[in-house]
């Protein structure tokens, strides 16, 4: 019986850090946009509510991956981070793209226009697949 608990300190282990880590990323992805996403949300704007989980997605996805492919704890942790990176990254980029189109992803956002919420949505879940696609190294 002993030794099929044997793996469940691994496994308490990379479960805690991957909730703190998706904790951790949703905390600094929801003060870093200009947009204020739980206050939209709970307004019921759909295209913040759109943005932001596309966004937890994207980062969720390649933490999988790296979770599944790493070769031990540390190495899981770190491109955790990676993947935290890319994600904040990307919303970045989108802006930047928008901005030189004349448009402001955060003012769409937060106007409810559900077209730029499930852009970045669909922006932000492409780019952790990719993401998590080049951790299966």
């Amino acid at each position: 019986m002993v030794n099929y608990l044997y793996g469940l300190p691994s496994f308490i282990a990379y479960l805690v850090t991957a909730i703190v880590l998706l904790a951790a990323f949703m905390y600094c992805y929801s003060r870093i946009t200009p947009h204020h996403e739980w206050t939209l949300i709970r307004e019921g704007n759909a295209a913040a509510a759109s943005a932001y989980g596309g966004s937890i997605l994207g980062f969720t996805i390649p933490l999988y991956s790296a979770m599944a492919h790493s070769i031990n704890f540390i190495d899981f942790v770190l491109w955790g981070v990676v993947a935290f990176v890319v994600q904040l990254a990307t919303f970045f980029g989108v802006k930047l793209f928008l901005r030189k189109q004349g448009e402001s992803l955060s003012q769409h956002i937060t106007e409810g226009h559900q077209a730029y919420g499930i852009l970045m949505a669909s922006v932000a879940v492409a780019v952790g697949l990719l993401n998590a696609a080049s951790m299966t190294w």
